[in-house]
C-alpha cells in the first residue's frame, strides 16, 4: 500500500512538470508570435492557458497588449484590468491600461466620493487578496516574537519595550485582518464588467423590446448588479442603471 502511494505520488508530479513545460511551451510560442506582429496567433496561443486553467498579471498583460495592437480596445482594457486585479501595484499594466482609455468613447462623470471613502478606497487598492494575506501573516509572526521576548526575557527594560510593541502590533494585526476582509468580501461579492462589443444600446428592462434607456460604446467599465437569464442590470459611475445582454461585456 505504502509503494503504491508513493508511485502516485511520483506519477502525480511527473504529470505536473509535463502539465509546466507545456504551458511554458504554450507561452514561448505566443511570445514569439507577438514579437513577430502577429498578434491574432498570439492571442489564441493565450487564450490556450486561459483554457487550460492558467492565470496571471503577465498572462492577462500580454493578452491586453495583443488586443490593443488589433485595436480591440474593449478586450485589451478588460485584460489590463485582470490583471490589475492581480498586481494592483504594476506599474505597467497602470501605464498601459491609463493608454488604453484615451480611446474610449464615453466620458462618464464619476459621482464624487466623500474623502474618507476615497481614501479608504486606496488602502483597499494597495494590495491584492494574496497581498493583504501576506501582510496579515507577516504582522502575526511579529506579535509571536514579540510576545516570546517579553514572557522569556529576564530584563525589565525588554519587558516593557516588548510588551507595549506587542500592543501596538496587535492593533495593527486586527486593522490589516479588517481590511483583508474587507477586501475578500469586496472581491467575491463585487463584479465589475468591461464592455467588449463596439456599440451597446441600454435597455431599462431585461427584453429587446424594451424603451432604450442609453447608448456605451467598448472599454467602459461598469459594475454589475443583477443577473436575469441572458441579461445584466449594470450600474455607470455616474450612478446611470440600465440592462445589457452577458454577451456584451467580459467580467474582470
Amino acid at each position: 500500500m505504502k509503494k503504491y502511494l508513493i508511485n502516485i505520488f511520483y506519477l502525480l508530479i511527473f504529470l505536473s512538470s509535463l502539465a509546466k513545460a507545456d504551458s511554458n511551451s504554450i507561452m514561448q510560442t505566443a511570445n514569439e508570435y507577438y514579437k513577430n506582429n502577429r498578434y491574432q496567433l498570439a492571442i489564441e496561443e493565450y487564450n490556450k492557458l486561459l483554457l487550460d486553467g492558467f492565470e496571471g498579471t503577465s498572462l492577462y498583460y500580454n493578452l491586453g497588449n495583443a488586443h490593443y495592437r488589433l485595436g480591440k480596445v474593449g478586450y485589451a482594457i478588460l485584460y489590463y484590468e485582470k490583471a490589475l486585479k492581480l498586481s494592483p501595484n504594476d506599474e505597467d499594466v497602470k501605464h498601459n491600461l491609463a493608454l488604453a482609455k484615451l480611446n474610449l468613447k464615453d466620458k462618464v462623470d464619476t459621482l464624487p466620493p466623500f474623502f474618507i471613502f476615497n481614501l479608504w478606497e486606496g488602502i483597499l487598492a494597495a494590495f491584492s487578496v494574496t497581498g493583504w494575506t501576506i501582510i496579515v501573516y507577516i504582522i502575526f509572526i511579529l506579535v509571536l516574537i514579540v510576545f516570546v521576548v517579553y514572557f522569556f526575557s529576564r530584563s525589565v527594560t525588554e519587558q516593557r519595550i516588548s510588551f507595549f510593541t506587542g500592543i501596538g502590533l496587535t492593533v495593527i494585526l486586527l486593522l490589516t485582518i479588517s481590511l483583508l476582509i474587507v477586501k475578500m468580501n469586496k472581491e467575491f461579492n463585487t463584479k465589475d464588467g468591461v464592455i467588449i462589443e463596439t456599440s451597446v444600446i441600454v435597455k431599462s428592462s431585461p427584453d429587446y423590446s424594451s424603451k432604450d434607456s442609453f447608448q456605451i460604446h467598448e472599454g467602459l467599465k461598469v459594475r454589475i448588479e443583477d443577473n436575469v437569464d441572458d441579461w445584466v442590470k449594470i450600474r455607470l459611475d455616474d450612478g446611470k442603471i440600465g440592462w445589457i445582454t452577458e454577451k456584451s461585456l467580459g467580467i474582470i
